[in-house]
């Protein structure tokens, strides 16, 4: 249980006001397990504070960041068929963020006449926020219930579907974040919300040429070397930690062992990092790395083994621009 000091110190890693004191002393524990850890790691969730989440924002404009672009532009291409497909009268989007590509599913699911709910889910307070009002003033009558909470762990939170069929999307290529085994355990536990006559839209980046996958998460700019180094920034903040971020570099690559992209902060020198709030030290050799995320990409294929590890079977597969989006239904 956590006293008051122990949330002041621990709200600490990025999670805004709304989420639970729970999930504050988790994530810290995240931090200080990862940073002790052989090689060290920090939570992708660190990301994404206030400036990080303007960051991304930047990132998704930057020419070489096709992803974003990609995804939309093929919502928007085959968002009408998903939806005659599925049938939903809720939406519950996991990982919302700002939002800003939710029309190309609302708009389909409310010409049709059955929207009746529309559920985001993220981390992030700020960016519900900012998302709502305008979701709410575009589609008047409809029930917006929006939830500040971590899909990984909290899914218990989410109300049950209202009656009718549920599309539950996880877009952005997300999934990639997740390493197997955990594709595995999110997909069994989002069985939870996904019931037999529903349906999950996963976008997917798909295995291609890795310049330009190294370019998407390394541009010129230096605006995705910022983003990352933010995570830094954000541990000095909340825990009281001395990182010194020109001691490290971004560092974007591609393992085409595991088919993925790599992003760490490599230190620049030998160091040692107080975190007072976590009272320890972390040292660092010159050269070691932290991994801050993965990013992996997919085939056809990969992502019809995950649905089948899963408990899914694969329901429509739609691919254009180096990326796809795909629909599974739980197996009966």
């Amino acid at each position: 249980m956590s006293t008051a000091a122990d949330v002041a110190a621990l709200e600490a890693a990025g999670v805004e006001p709304g989420a639970s004191p729970e999930t504050w002393t988790a994530l810290a524990g995240e931090v200080l397990r990862g940073l002790l850890a052989t090689p060290k790691t920090l939570p992708p969730k660190l990301f994404y504070d206030a400036r990080g989440s303007e960051l991304f924002e930047r990132i998704t404009e930057l020419e070489e960041y096709y992803p974003t672009r990609a995804e939309a532009a093929l919502l928007e291409r085959v968002g009408a068929d998903i939806v005659a497909t599925v049938e939903p009268t809720e939406l519950v989007e996991l990982g919302s963020g700002s939002s800003t590509k939710t029309p190309l599913l609302l708009d389909p699911i409310a010409s049709s006449g059955r929207l009746e709910r529309y559920v985001p889910v993220d981390v992030s307070a700020a960016a519900l926020d900012a998302a709502v009002p305008s979701l709410a003033e575009r589609y008047p009558g409809i029930a917006i219930d929006p939830h500040v909470c971590d899909f990984t762990s909290q899914l218990d939170r989410l109300a049950p579907a209202a009656g009718g069929r549920r599309l539950v999307a996880l877009l952005g290529g997300t999934i990639g974040n997740f390493q197997p085994v955990e594709v595995r355990a999110l997909l069994a536990e989002l069985r939870a919300v996904v019931g037999p006559g529903d349906a999950l839209l996963l976008g997917t980046d798909l295995v291609k040429d890795p310049k330009v996958l190294e370019a998407a998460y390394d541009d010129a700019s230096g605006v995705t070397a910022e983003f990352n180094l933010n995570m830094l920034a954000v541990v000095n903040r909340e825990l009281a930690a001395d990182f010194d971020l020109d001691s490290f570099r971004h560092e974007a690559l591609y393992n085409p062992t595991l088919e993925r992209i790599e992003l760490r902060l490599r230190s620049r020198r030998p160091q040692v990092v107080r975190i007072e709030a976590l009272g320890t030290e972390v040292t660092f050799l010159a050269g070691e790395s932290i991994l801050t995320e993965i990013s992996r990409k997919f085939t056809r294929e990969s992502v019809e083994r995950a649905y089948d590890d899963g408990g899914y079977r694969l329901r429509a597969w739609y691919e254009g621009g180096g990326y796809a989006l795909s629909l599974g239904s739980p197996r009966r």
